[in-house]
């Protein structure tokens, strides 16, 4: 090892033997990154310079904070990490730190000082410094505490990488389509993420993106850098929905061996996203009510209230103001949801937008596949026009899934489509307004016909049986009769967010 240099009372010294050649052989490996060395004393910076070049550090230097400041605007990227002597010339280190940090530019900064005082390293800390050095140091502890500070930045590198990935992933323009119904879906989109939204309903069909569209208000909203928190309230049992809305401690119920957060504490700052509420059950709702409401959390078997401070975005494929009226929905909840609501279309009332949908669909299943499909002919678009898509979106997104991995070439195969003929407009039945158009050249026997009519009555009705047999003019013993022949369910599908 070389004597110690002693610079303005810092004592620096400088290795040459295995440590120095280790980080040599661990950098060259690694992609350069830039560390900022502010040092009124030149030949204290140019000793830092030359050390941590060796280090595979691209250094540059500033004598002065106006120099520093210069530097940063002429940078067409952020330096990795900033080392700085608190004291220069012009002025403290800690006020060029804390211009920066309001700005979010440089992410680690290591402070140097031969007299700092408490109320500096404070103030140094308080503004996010990751370390405050005290003079005379010895170099490797310099070099720990600068390799600990690259390897912070770059992590925080990567998380704020992963949010910018997701903000675009999920900005108002992931809602595809030029109809006039995706048009204001994703202008009212526009509108609401730039306002700070309590509470939220989503509305629509199985399958038209409720979940898409709740991701998006979340990150393209001004709580994009909070969690995000998504639970499908029809996955789970009443017992475990409480317990995982709201948390427990140890002992609260057999089998609690220890703590939990429950999901409103752990969407604090965030959102919370509850699929399918109005399967939620009445007295949960009430309880849920009183949390958002009073801002507080209780977990089972606990004595202590926790503050939140949640964006609750609820979502349902049922009408939430019948199942008020009927008194399977709570209609103060269902009041306080609502401050704003979004209602998505069904396909069938978007088809137009099958041609930007199907290739953003073909290309992400070819690049799971490693395929190379890049047409779809008119045919197949006539194909898909002409379907009813009673599960939307989710459903299409499954049939060009199942066609890109089946078909060969470089186009997509009709024959893999494997569409519904009972749900076709072409060659099919067709609904028109509250009509059923039924065919009369031979594409569809009576069984079908018969099947297709109690099919879509089902669907119009939300799987209501007694309101169906209504519409039909018939009783509800003849339909039911007529339900179990044709393997008819009377339920919607089970609903995940597409």
């Amino acid at each position: 090892m070389e004597p110690e240099l002693s610079v303005r009372g810092l004592v620096l010294g400088l290795q040459k033997g295995p440590m120095a050649s280790w980080h040599l052989h661990c950098f060259s490996i690694e992609m350069m990154e830039t560390l900022l060395i502010i040092e009124d004393e030149g030949l204290l910076a140019n000793e830092l310079a030359r050390y941590f070049a060796r280090q595979g550090w691209d250094v540059q230097t500033a004598p002065s904070l106006a120099e520093a400041r210069s530097i940063l605007r002429q940078s067409a990227e952020d330096p990795t990490v900033v080392l700085a002597d608190m004291n220069l010339p012009d002025g403290s280190s800690l006020d060029l730190l804390e211009e920066l940090r309001q700005q979010k530019a440089p992410v680690e900064w290591v402070l140097m000082s031969g007299y700092g005082t408490v109320p500096d390293t404070v103030r140094a800390l308080r503004l996010g410094a990751l370390d405050f050095i005290e003079k005379p140091c010895d170099a490797e502890r310099l070099s720990l505490v600068l390799n600990g500070a690259r390897r912070g930045a770059s992590a925080q590198g990567r998380l704020n990488r992963q949010y910018v990935e997701r903000s675009k992933k999920y900005s108002p323009e992931a809602f595809i389509g030029s109809s006039r119904p995706a048009a204001e879906v994703r202008n009212l989109i526009h509108r609401l993420s730039s306002v700070p939204i309590s509470t939220l309903i989503i509305s629509g069909e199985t399958g038209t993106g409720k979940g898409l569209t709740a991701r998006i208000l979340h990150h393209s909203g001004p709580r994009a850098e909070g969690p995000l928190v998504e639970i499908n309230c029809a996955a789970l049992p009443r017992d475990l929905l409480e317990s995982e809305l709201f948390g427990h401690e140890a002992g609260a119920f057999t089998g609690a061996k220890g703590r939990h957060r429950g999901y409103l504490e752990q969407a604090n700052g965030g959102t919370l996203f509850l699929d399918e509420i109005g399967e939620m059950e009445l007295d949960l709702q009430a309880k849920l009510l009183t949390a958002i409401e009073d801002r507080q959390v209780r977990r089972l078997g606990g004595e202590k209230t926790f503050d939140v401070d949640v964006s609750i975005i609820a979502a349902s494929n049922r009408q939430l103001e019948r199942q008020v009226r009927e008194r399977r929905f709570r209609s103060d909840l269902y009041h306080r949801l609502s401050v704003f609501q979004v209602s998505l279309p069904p396909l069938r009332d978007r088809l137009e937008d099958l041609r930007q949908l199907v290739p953003v669909f073909m290309n992400e299943f070819n690049a799971r596949a490693n395929t190379r499909l890049r047409r779809c002919s008119e045919q197949v678009y006539r194909l898909l026009a002409g379907y009813r898509w009673p599960g939307n979106i989710r459903e299409l997104r499954n049939v060009i899934e199942r066609a890109v991995l089946l078909s060969e070439g470089e186009e997509l195969e009709e024959r893999w489509l494997q569409l519904d003929q009972s749900s076709l407009g072409i060659g099919g039945a067709e609904v028109d307004g509250d009509r059923v158009i039924i065919p009369l050249d031979g594409s569809m026997d009576l069984e079908s016909m018969d099947r297709y009519i109690i099919q879509t009555a089902l669907a119009r009705s939300r799987f209501n049986v007694m309101a169906t047999a209504r519409a039909l003019g018939t009783t509800r013993e003849t339909l039911r009769y007529r339900i179990k022949k044709y393997g008819l369910s009377t339920q919607p599908e089970a609903s995940q967010s597409v």
